[in-house]
């Protein structure tokens, strides 16, 4: 069977996706992801304030994967290193000015549990709010050596979008989930 590229072409641009990631994801190897998402934001010449928002959802979203992912490695890498590497997809559309970001990852039920929670919690919660909660989750990381980020970047992710985050679990086999996680960013929304 021949790959046919005008129609892969021709169904990512009917469904409005301009990047699409599906794979390993490791610490070091989100550089080299987070540079092709700049240039693409740059190729597409998006405002700075829609370009900043969505780069930033983009690294708390990877972080994200790689903290709560069920499905996390050991490899070595070519300079005979060990890295922990997690699997995830992630996508971005644009259409009307209007940015969609979804990233999926498969997590334990303890950690989708903790996900579940803490974005419902966010999603009550103002701009306003959401700066006040932000500085305080800092100030209590600051006197926790031992917190993994207290939910900063999911905090970030919430103040960033400007509609609700919307999440989805779908059950799995051994009491996994896959989690999807949708980030909408307007140019100019607040």
């Amino acid at each position: 069977m021949k790959f046919d590229f005008n129609q892969y072409r021709n169904m990512l641009k009917e469904n409005n996706i301009e990047v699409i990631y599906s794979g390993p994801i490791w610490a070091s190897g989100i550089d080299g992801l987070a540079e092709m998402l700049l240039k693409r934001l740059e190729y597409e010449d998006i405002p700075l304030s829609a370009s900043q928002s969505v780069f930033s959802v983009f690294v708390e979203q990877m972080n994200n994967m790689l903290m709560y992912s069920a499905e996390k490695e050991n490899q070595v890498n070519s300079n005979g290193g060990e890295m922990k590497t997690s699997k995830g997809v992630y996508i971005l559309g644009i259409k009307d000015s209007t940015y969609f970001i979804q990233t999926g990852n498969i997590v334990t039920a303890s950690n989708a549990k903790i996900l579940k929670t803490r974005i419902d919690y966010l999603n009550t919660l103002d701009k306003k709010e959401l700066r006040k909660y932000y500085r305080q989750q800092i100030m209590a990381e600051n006197d926790n050596p031992e917190s993994k980020g207290a939910g900063l970047g999911l905090i970030e992710i919430a103040r960033r979008a400007t509609e609700l985050v919307k999440y989805e679990f779908e059950p799995l086999e051994n009491g996994l989930q896959y989690f999807s996680m949708y980030v909408t960013i307007k140019q100019g929304g607040k």
